[in-house]
């Protein structure tokens, strides 16, 4: 049976991407949510998994091309993959057969979690990398135990799966582990347009379509803000191995303002406007393909040290192109 391979949604505002990379040729076997491809936005990179364990039957979109969401760029043939997959399990079998008549019971254990870390995708081997975690010490929950990127996510919040230090390292400011995302919808509250607000909505939009843009200027006293910093800046690096830029002044000032003013930090969806009682705000971030917006997430629950740490780890990320597109969604203020 014939399975397509699609381009998934790629998030608010982006509609096509560019094949940037085939992982498999055309006859390989995958695993199901095995990745198959990368693709390229304007924004970042992405991998495309197989929605099925089968062979690679068919390529239909090159390295190289644009593609849009929605676009068919190959396919599986399902058939095929039980055939291949019991091969390769019946000669897996052998040789743990042979192994274990002709090795020591300790050689076997030592074996299966090499074995293990070399079968994993390559966002999941980046992403132990990343964070310094064992393989063998996180469980898999997919096909055959094999670790899949929500498991070592759940790792990493966690805490556990550390690989063991080899020697005392000298202390450097690490970004803290991503906490649990908390959903964004119980902490919005819609409140129904009146009708003359409603066709404000309209015209201020149209407005914006039709008429000529002006940016404004104005100027703000930081002598203040510049005299503190000056002040503790070498305490600050010291104790939280960061350097304090003004760029978390900057972020605390726009939560101030927005509590002031919440219609700033709401938006317009039909009818109604939703007022946003979280703050998470963008922040642009000069990228060699161009600006893209990471979003710091909660800002108005961040201390000064976590928004400069999470502000420099994702210009470090955005520069060497490894943010996840959700990094770049859901800002309610930039």
């Amino acid at each position: 049976m014939a399975t397509e391979i699609r381009i998934p949604s790629l998030g608010e505002s982006v509609s096509e991407a560019t094949i940037g990379k085939w992982f498999k040729a055309v006859g390989d076997a995958v695993s199901q949510d095995e990745p198959v491809a990368e693709l390229e936005t304007d924004k970042v990179a992405m991998e495309v998994n197989a929605p099925a364990a089968g062979v690679l039957s068919e390529i239909l979109a090159k390295e190289g091309d644009t593609v849009e969401v929605g676009a068919l760029i190959g396919t599986l043939d399902e058939s095929k993959g039980g055939a291949k997959a019991g091969a390769k399990a019946d000669a897996q079998a052998d040789a743990q057969a042979g192994t274990k008549a002709a090795a020591p019971r300790q050689e076997e254990t030592t074996a299966a979690p090499a074995a293990r870390d070399g079968a994993q995708s390559p966002a999941v081997r980046k992403l132990l990398a990343e964070h310094n975690l064992d393989a063998a010490r996180i469980e898999g929950t997919g096909k055959d135990g094999r670790l899949t990127k929500a498991d070592v996510l759940k790792a990493v919040a966690e805490g556990a799966a550390r690989k063991p230090a080899t020697a005392e390292a000298p202390k450097t400011a690490k970004p803290p582990a991503p906490p649990v995302r908390e959903p964004d919808a119980p902490r919005e509250e819609r409140v129904r347009l009146t009708r003359l607000r409603q066709r404000i909505a309209e015209r201020l939009k149209e407005a914006q379509n039709t008429a000529a843009m002006l940016t404004t200027f104005n100027e703000a006293d930081m002598s203040a803000v510049i005299a503190y910093r000056a002040r503790y800046k070498d305490l600050f690096e010291k104790k939280h191995g960061i350097k304090l830029g003004f760029m978390s002044f900057f972020v605390k000032a726009c939560v101030h303002a927005l509590r002031e003013v919440p219609a700033v930090n709401a938006s317009i969806d039909g009818d109604e406007i939703v007022y946003k009682n979280y703050y998470h705000l963008g922040i642009a971030v000069s990228a060699p393909n161009g600006l893209v917006v990471p979003v710091l997430r909660d800002a108005d629950r961040k201390s000064f040290a976590e928004c400069e740490l999470e502000i420099a780890d994702m210009g470090r990320r955005a520069r060497d192109g490894r943010l996840e597109l959700a990094e770049l969604q859901g800002g309610t203020f930039t």
